[in-house]
């Protein structure tokens, strides 16, 4: 099995995303906090991005919570704000033996009554302290993943992703890895479009798929004149042609097998396998947007057939892609 079929597959919930609370707990990490206040917590009405109720709660109304850069933060919100949550985010935070019952207690019943529920990084000690992740993949910071198994021994730990969609449990790895769950989130809620937007505004990719390596050697490669980023953003506008790595290696001015060394230094993932999620995703905008049949998105996005374009389309998506269209349209209506 591939990196990339490890992302579990995504069933489209029939509600929308409205209500966002991040819960938050002493020893808090401020990047993971402020991650998902960026993507959840800023009006980007005028972007064509609807507006989320954004709320931050604590153990109880009016808490001090100590951060890990001296600094700390008062949370007007107690416990009662996980109540009408369409999401509850859990940002990352010290690990410790205990956490406070009833914020455990909170995540539970939130939980129970059918909020989604997803951690950034180290978060996901507090959703599996509250036994939310028992019988689940989940994953976290490499660094902290043996620790996660070792402690809790019914959560299965994948230390290999950025994150896992388990449908009403998402679960992400340290610090950027957030940022890819929350816009995955926002693209399965509300579409490609508005996905696109939050990510424009935060000049950050629209998406790496969850299945992409969380640790690569050599992050920032000698690539002479910026080759690769210059090839990666050609392919993008031109993956309805039959894109190979002998060609895209010529166009980079390498031999292949150097290009695909480097490529994988570089994203993390072997180039047609990049090709593919690339073509994928050019699939959901064409299905969410426009009105071609599949037969022509499998052209426009170079897959060539109909099938093909199921074959993979259903592998990362988890659904084909006329069920796809089928539940977006469903859900603009």
């Amino acid at each position: 099995m591939s990196m990339v079929d490890k992302i579990l597959p995504t069933a489209l919930p029939c509600c929308m995303l409205r209500s966002v609370t991040a819960l938050v707990v002493d020893g808090l990490a401020m990047f993971e906090f402020g991650v998902v206040c960026e993507v959840f917590g800023i009006d980007r009405t005028e972007d064509g991005v609807p507006a989320f109720d954004f709320r931050v709660a604590a153990a109880r109304p009016g808490a001090r919570i100590r951060t890990g850069i001296g600094l700390d933060l008062v949370v007007q919100d107690g416990l009662e704000a996980l109540e009408g949550a369409d999401l509850v985010a859990v940002p990352a935070t010290t690990i410790r033996d205990e956490y406070p019952p009833e914020v455990l207690a909170a995540l539970r019943a939130a939980h129970e009554r059918g909020a989604t529920l997803l951690s950034v990084c180290s978060g996901a000690f507090v959703l599996a302290a509250a036994g939310i992740l028992d019988g689940r993949t989940v994953t976290t910071h490499w660094r902290h993943a043996a620790e996660l198994a070792r402690r809790f021994p019914r959560v299965t730990v994948d230390a290999d992703v950025l994150f896992v969609d388990d449908g009403d449990v998402i679960t992400s790895a340290g610090t950027a890895a957030g940022i890819d769950a929350c816009l995955h989130l926002v693209r399965r809620e509300l579409g490609s479009g508005v996905a696109n937007a939050v990510a424009r505004r935060m000049v950050v990719p629209p998406q790496r798929d969850g299945g992409q390596r969380q640790f690569i050697e050599h992050p920032v490669p000698a690539c002479t004149d910026d080759s690769l980023r210059h090839v990666l953003a050609w392919a993008t506008e031109h993956l309805a042609q039959p894109l190979t790595v002998d060609s895209l290696a010529a166009r980079a001015l390498l031999s292949p097998r150097t290009f695909a060394r480097r490529f994988v230094d570089e994203t993390g993932t072997t180039p047609m396998r990049w090709l593919t999620a690339q073509r994928v995703l050019h699939a959901r905008r064409l299905l969410e947007e426009t009105d071609l049949p599949v037969d022509d998105v499998a052209q426009e996005c170079g897959f060539g057939t109909a099938a093909l374009l199921r074959h993979h389309f259903g592998r990362a998506v988890g659904l084909p892609p006329s069920d796809y269209r089928s539940a977006f349209r469903a859900r603009a209506a």
